[in-house]
């Protein structure tokens, strides 16, 4: 009945869908000259509709002396300036292109970092969108329309809920309204018939945690566990294991870019080539969504610090997709001392080192309400030698310059959408 309703929900929605996953069933084996070859003709088509269609981007180049002509290899790229994301939700309406398309969907960023965004996305781009996903699932050996358990943000109302579980029917899948004990031991029971589970990382540790805890039966037609939106803590996987026999994969992406990584069955997350543009630049990402044309994303600073791997990076998969070896933490978050400032993605290099190091797990918060002053919550037990490691290697980022105070056996509250290692009111 499942695989129906998703063939209707194509047909009406995305009926390009069909289309763009034959594409990228066929380009994952594309060799890496091919894929950039691809890149370059789909960059070269983005740029001269921008210049055609969208008042902003014909401005913009103006402005900035840009002759589309001195585009002639991805390199190139860099002769266009970056996209700041205030300039580009300060000029929404000038960035829509005034092209008319057959269809459009309307697209909401979560606004997480505090600023939201509502932009029109045609429909060819929202299908390759999805096909890039699907394309992901196919890996793990998942149908589109396979019963799967979903974790994400809940505080809706009466009317949202209703609309939510229409949406997650069609869908064949159901989620989590209450992480009280009543309502989600039922739901974890659920889980046997799923194939499987994704959303909210730390939701996904915590429902790990309550089977391992309360010695659940493990489902057993799960076929792949999916983390989105957050990081993936190391001891995240080391619960998702125990619990369900599958370490926790990643999706990397957003609403204005699209899927950016998808993370193969050996582990590397392979970069989404068909569908963008990555570039690191003094760690930062940027990324140009090659597919969509409605509202043009050129060499856009996305907020987020990355690690991309060398281009001679190999998989043993098979697929020569440029590979993302790290996506560390959020820009723009500062640390303030009672002197200095510091960036917050410091904390992934603290803990990443005390993993390395002493082989010690730890999933954490950091809360700054004054300068300072910063306080570390740790959700394991820490004996003293393991408190005295967290110590110094808080230590060595910013020495006498910031006080600190250590909770260890902290449980997180993750009924409230997504989590955030790091919280400032400064």
């Amino acid at each position: 009945m499942h695989k129906i309703i998703y063939k209707i929900g194509v047909k009406t929605r995305n009926p390009s869908l069909n289309k763009w996953i034959s594409f990228l069933n066929k380009t994952q084996s594309w060799s890496i000259d091919e894929l950039e070859s691809y890149q370059l003709k789909k960059l070269k088509e983005l740029l001269l509709f921008a210049y055609q269609y969208s008042p902003f981007y014909k401005e913009y180049f103006d402005k900035n002396n840009v002759d589309l002509k001195e585009i002639k290899s991805l390199d190139d790229i860099t002769k266009i300036p970056i996209l700041e994301k205030q300039t580009l939700l300060n000029n929404i309406n000038e960035i829509h292109t005034k092209y008319v398309f057959k269809k459009t969907l309307k697209a909401i960023t979560s606004g997480t970092t505090g600023k939201s965004l509502s932009f029109l996305r045609e429909e060819s781009a929202d299908s390759f969108n999805r096909a890039s996903i699907f394309r992901g699932y196919s890996w793990y050996g998942i149908k589109p329309w396979d019963r799967n358990a979903y974790f994400w943000g809940f505080n809706f109302s009466l009317k949202d809920k209703i609309k939510t579980r229409f949406l997650d029917f069609i869908q064949n899948r159901f989620r989590v309204f209450s992480y009280n004990k009543k309502s989600f031991l039922p739901f974890i029971k659920r889980l046997k018939k799923v194939k499987y589970i994704h959303g909210y990382s730390s939701m996904l540790y915590q429902t790990a945690k309550l089977i391992n805890e309360q010695k659940l039966e493990t489902p057993q037609k799960l076929k792949m566990i999916k983390g989105t939106s957050e990081k993936i803590f190391e001891v995240y996987q080391e619960e998702v294991q125990k619990a369900f026999g599958l370490k926790m994969i990643s999706e990397y992406g957003a609403t204005e870019s699209g899927i950016i990584a998808f993370e193969c069955p050996e582990g590397n997350m392979h970069i989404n080539m068909e569908g963008c543009l990555v570039e690191e630049i003094e760690g930062e990402v940027i990324v140009t969504n090659l597919q969509m044309k409605s509202f043009p994303i050129i060499r856009y600073k996305l907020g987020d610090y990355i690690e991309l791997a060398p281009k001679n990076n190999t998989c043993s998969c098979g697929k020569e997709h440029r590979i993302l070896n790290d996506i560390t933490g959020r820009v723009g978050e500062n640390v303030y001392g009672k002197n200095e400032i510091y960036p917050s993605f410091s904390f992934y290099y603290i803990f990443k080192n005390i993993l390395k190091n002493d082989n010690l797990k730890l999933s954490y918060q950091v809360l700054q309400n004054n300068k300072g002053f910063l306080e570390f919550k740790i959700g394991q037990e820490l004996t003293p030698k393991e408190l005295t490691i967290v110590n110094n290697e808080i230590k060595k980022y910013f020495k006498e310059d910031i006080d600190v105070t250590i909770k260890d056996k902290v449980k997180f509250d993750n009924s409230k959408g997504k989590f955030k290692s790091f919280i400032s009111t400064l």
